[in-house]
């Protein structure tokens, strides 16, 4: 193994030694009474069973009772993101039934055991509907936990795709520690309108060039069909993530929707699924998978890929989830030492179709194993050990077969090797200064813009640096956009893409300017140099707060620095300036329902939700973890110290 790595590794699992502990010792005697017990179903009285089985067909029905030899058969959970608004999730409208019927085969049986909200990001992007979305993270594992509490099932089949659906399914399943989960992706949508001619079709709309018609074409040739979005953005870094953390089946991440491939992938996950339940010789629950190597594996597939920057708050939340520690610090250890071996949109114009074609997953983990920069001896669905990720499926005469890879890449200009890297290190970097911590995807930024020094212009709202920019106010001036009461306890944390197409104009007319925000940026933005997840937020009285405008700032993202240059003692004499929006006014699009949510939310740093630590002995022990507060305070009103938990106790 690489030293960092092991080093990296080695600190985290004695970071999280008693929680990790604690973790473990609930799943196991919940993993041990399962496999004394048999079936979970079998040990509910008889109107809880009745109740199980009532609109069940009539042959899984007689599985369900126990009758004959029926008893032993393990039951499965199909929790399903579906809905037909969403490209990503349509295809999961012909799931259920395949899973049931390969289930079944296998000697199982499964019913959908519940749904879980999928909101899309592109869509609500701009629009108050975004200042629920990461939110709505914590609602899916809440709702997942739901799907999975009625005690019917030895395994389960998780539907999900985007941005939060995946890290919240991810969530939920683990506080089911003791059961089996595989993911079991629907694919990317067939490549449409090339990255590069998007990109330029929403700047020229963004100066007024083009009108609205052009624009919806342009769109609609990108997003045309069943699918997730070809760009390398949150969900297509979920599924990435998940194949190397061995929660998919080898190879099935990138399949596209609707193919014999997709088809038989689908049902070799259903078979999968009742293998490994504590019934039969391969016992794989999820709680044991997901270990500090696991983790750590997720963190180096992240960076290699110049993955969302989203996943420095989820993959925190998701670590927590099993009792793992997982720190900021830890990315910026790993990203010194991981070099960046891919070039998807927005980091390049391929999109993840052609990184399959280059080789996709299998060559990029075949390589990262050989350079020991990926954690071999794991569990995984598909069995012990990651090198059955380096196994591509295939269809022989109708069958399922997967066959090693064993050339490299196929493209260089999409994916390359640890020996000749687009560049030495991973494409998400770590900031810190005087302004706190932040997040700076640099993969798609070019170099020249990789520091910038320039003066303030302090915006409360995206919306007025939109009207801003359309007033021509920041045209031929060089300058740092300071968005701020965008972080979790303000308003949700919303993603401010909607910002990119017109600053992307500004630096394309030969301007130098950035973004400092408190918020979040798409896992889709690119070339704009940004320090995002700015940690403490304003709202928290962090010293975002402070700045005015034209104060000078340095973003340094190759240093990994971020400073305020005003002196300390002027900063002492200052007073925060703006606030986040009061729960009075903080309403419609149903936000005021998740008042609680802004009261209770975690540092950015430490995954931004609502949850602690699985197993932590201490309240103050990690992420997630919030304080009560009157209805309709914000933290600054309370006076309450960030992270104060529900006894009165601070960090």
């Amino acid at each position: 193994m690489n030293p960092v790595i092991q080093d990296v590794t080695d600190r985290i699992i004695e970071r999280s030694a008693t929680s990790r502990a604690a973790y473990l010792a609930r799943i196991r005697r919940d993993g041990e009474a399962a496999r004394a017990k048999g079936p979970a179903r079998a040990h509910l009285g008889c109107a809880n069973l009745a109740h199980g089985f009532a609109g069940a067909p009539a042959d899984d029905k007689l599985v369900l009772r126990g009758v004959g030899n029926n008893a032993a058969k393990p039951g499965v959970a199909i929790v399903t993101s579906y809905n037909d608004m969403l490209s990503a999730h349509q295809p999961y409208e012909t799931y259920p039934p395949e899973l049931k019927a390969a289930v079944r085969k296998a000697g199982g049986v499964a019913q959908v055991a519940g749904g879980v909200p999928a909101m899309c990001d592109g869509i609500t992007q701009g629009r108050p509907g975004m200042e629920l979305s990461l939110y709505s993270r914590d609602v899916i594992a809440m709702a997942a936990a739901i799907a999975l509490s009625h005690d019917m099932f030895d395994a389960s089949l998780l539907l999900g795709v985007c941005d939060k659906i995946v890290p919240g399914l991810f969530i939920g399943a683990l506080h089911f520690g003791h059961l089996p989960a595989i993911f079991v992706p629907a694919g990317p949508m067939t490549s449409g309108l090339p990255n590069k001619v998007k990109a330029r079709t929403r700047q020229l709309f963004a100066e007024g060039k083009v009108g609205r018609q052009e624009l919806l074409d342009a769109e609609a040739k990108s997003y045309h069909s069943p699918g997730t979005c070809t760009f390398y953005g949150t969900a297509n870094s979920n599924q990435a993530l998940m194949e190397v953390m061995g929660l998919h089946l080898p190879g099935s991440t990138f399949v596209n929707p609707h193919t014999e491939l997709r088809h038989a992938l689908t049902e070799a996950a259903g078979r999968r699924a009742v293998e490994i339940t504590a019934h039969g010789s391969e016992y794989t629950p999820i709680g044991e998978l997901v270990d500090e190597k696991a983790i750590v594996n997720a963190c180096v597939a992240l960076l290699a890929t110049g993955g969302s920057t989203n996943h420095t708050i989820h993959l925190v939340a998701m670590a927590a989830a099993a009792g793992i520690v997982l720190t900021w610090d830890d990315f910026a250890r790993l990203s010194g030492v991981v070099p960046s071996l891919t070039k998807i949109y927005p980091n390049g114009q391929a999109d993840v179709n052609h990184f399959r074609d280059a080789g996709g997953m299998q060559v990029l983990i075949g390589d990262l194993l050989d350079e020991g920069l990926l954690h071999g001896d794991v569990m995984t669905v598909a069995g012990p050990g990651l090198d059955r990720y380096r196994e591509a499926p295939e269809l022989v005469d109708g069958e399922l077969v997967w066959a090693p890879v064993t050339g490299g890449s196929s493209d260089l200009d999409v994916l390359r090797p640890v020996a000749a890297p687009f560049s030495p290190d991973g494409g998400i970097h770590m900031l810190s200064g005087n302004l706190g911590r932040a997040v700076s995807k640099v993969s798609a930024v070019k170099p020249e813009h990789l520091v910038i020094e320039a003066p303030a212009k302090v915006f409360d709202d995206q919306l007025e640096l939109l009207r801003a920019f359309e007033a021509g106010e920041l045209d031929g001036q060089d300058f740092v956009a300071v968005i701020r009461y965008q972080g979790p306890s303000a308003n949700g944390m919303p993603e401010l893409h909607k910002l990119t197409p017109p600053l992307a104009v500004l630096l394309d007319r030969g301007q130098r300017v950035a973004i400092v925000t408190d918020g979040r940026m798409s896992g889709a933005s690119g070339k704009v140099p940004a320090a995002i997840h700015l940690s403490p937020e304003a709202a928290d009285g962090g010293p975002i707060a402070l700045v005015r405008d034209g104060d000078p700032i340095r973003l340094d993202s190759a240093a990994g620095t971020l400073e305020l240059r005003v002196p300390a003692e002027e900063l002492a004499r200052r007073a925060p300036q703006g606030r986040p929006l009061s729960d009075a006014q903080w309403v419609g699009t149903g936000r005021e329902l998740f008042a609680a949510f802004r009261r209770m939310a975690g540092h950015a740093e430490q995954g931004a939700g609502i949850f602690g630590v699985s197993g932590a002995e201490s309240p103050d022990h990690g992420p997630g973890l919030g304080f009560l507060a009157e209805a309709g305070a914000s933290h600054l009103e309370t006076g309450a110290p960030v992270g104060a938990q529900h006894a009165g106790l601070a960090r």
